[in-house]
């Protein structure tokens, strides 16, 4: 691939040096819309990218579309109760299928031309496709013509997809953040998590490059100056970094206290050790979903970015057991919700001014704390090694 002008190798080489003397990426990785397509084909498409929550389609025979990055995609709930992604255009002449989410009694119809396909995306009526009243043709078969399949994966709530299809399998993608997490949640922690749809999200918008929401998330750094509540129950000098492998990145901490900050009480994970009751970890697995795991909860919140300057956060709290989604603990996932609500709304400010001073020429990348700006820098590196590798 030909050297992008908008972002050189030798600014991305400067990304990759080490932490004393590399810089950030370069302003036009956040500021330049044309820049913004091509983060998704090489940034996202390349890997494992997040796209929504399964719990979002909530019966069998559910269509829900997805503009990613401009890309028009849809999740379909077949009947048997299987997800999968698809792109969400007619195979005759491109139309869009879906344009919104809603349950499907019986077929996907083209609004064109009457095409009309399963839940399985297979191709099943071609009106008048040989002439009036002829709906077959010489020739044309309806299998192998259906809708195109993306590839993908289903991972705590989240539906990833792999939009180049040629990365490695996405178990062994997450292997190294589940080995990381087994202490905590041993082998039930997934399947002992809860949703309540109803009340467990936050959708908030921000004017900013979704690289900078990332960035944010991933140092402690910030917490006495933006959270000071949050700097009361777990404070900068409780925190450490995490930067692990070559795809996750982040912070935890010694001393989460949330639980009795915020005066809940919820179950906890069953195999959650009792010496380590007030550790939690945030980890950012790249490119666009951040984690969050406590013992008893954890939160999902997924980078919808909409613009090279905007970028929806959508949060997902879960709770652990049936016994957490129950009335009794209603106050306590409320609370949870709120806390968590606060934090990030704070963030708003600091991560929409990163992308106003993006604007200045004066600055160009920036540089880090070699202490502090650790997992934020291994971020930097991770997408410049994704650009530098589609540029060879």
């Amino acid at each position: 691939m030909e050297q992008n002008p908008l972002v050189s190798q030798e600014s991305l080489k400067s990304v990759l040096r080490p932490i004393e003397q590399a810089h950030g990426m370069p302003n036009a990785s956040y500021t330049d819309k044309d820049f913004f397509p091509i983060e998704r084909d090489t940034v996202f498409g390349k890997t494992w990218a997040c796209i929504g929550f399964a719990s979002d389609l909530p019966a069998k025979g559910y269509a829900k579309p997805i503009d990613f990055m401009g890309l028009p995609l849809v999740v379909l709930r077949n009947r048997k109760d299987e997800l999968n992604v698809y792109h969400n255009v007619c195979s005759h002449r491109g139309r869009k299928l879906v344009q919104e989410e809603a349950p499907i009694k019986g077929m996907i119809r083209c609004p064109y031309h009457s095409w009309t396909y399963d839940l399985n995306g297979g191709l099943r009526s071609t009106p008048h496709i040989g002439g009036v009243g002829e709906h077959t043709a010489e020739g044309f078969s309806c299998e192998g013509n259906g809708l195109r399949e993306v590839r993908s994966a289903i991972w705590m709530d989240m539906i990833f997809v792999n939009l180049s299809g040629d990365a490695p399998s996405f178990e062994e993608h997450i292997a190294p953040l589940e080995q990381r997490w087994k202490p905590f949640w041993g082998e039930s922690g997934l399947s002992e998590l809860r949703r309540v749809p109803s009340e467990s999200g936050l959708e908030i918008e921000v004017k900013c490059n979704w690289k900078l929401a990332v960035e944010n998330y991933c140092e402690s750094y910030h917490l006495p100056f933006v959270h000071p509540a949050l700097n009361t129950y777990s404070r900068l000098e409780d925190h450490y970094n995490i930067e692990q492998d070559d795809r996750f990145g982040g912070q935890g901490s010694l001393a989460y206290n949330l639980a009795d900050t915020a005066g809940t009480k919820l179950p906890i994970l069953s195999q959650w050790p009792e010496d380590k009751l007030r550790h939690a970890e945030y980890i950012a697995v790249y490119p666009n979903v951040l984690l969050g795991i406590q013992a008893d909860h954890a939160f999902a919140m997924l980078l919808e970015p909409v613009a090279h300057d905007k970028t929806i956060e959508h949060l997902r709290v879960y709770f652990v057991g049936d016994d957490a989604t129950g009335d009794d603990c209603a106050i306590s996932r409320s609370a949870i919700l709120e806390s968590w609500r606060v934090v990030f709304d704070e963030d708003i400010a600091a991560v929409e001014g990163m992308q106003l001073g993006r604007s200045s020429p004066a600055f160009q990348g920036g540089v880090f704390s070699p202490v502090m700006d650790g997992p934020t820098h291994h971020f930097n590196k991770w997408v410049a090694q994704s650009l530098f590798e589609a540029q060879k």
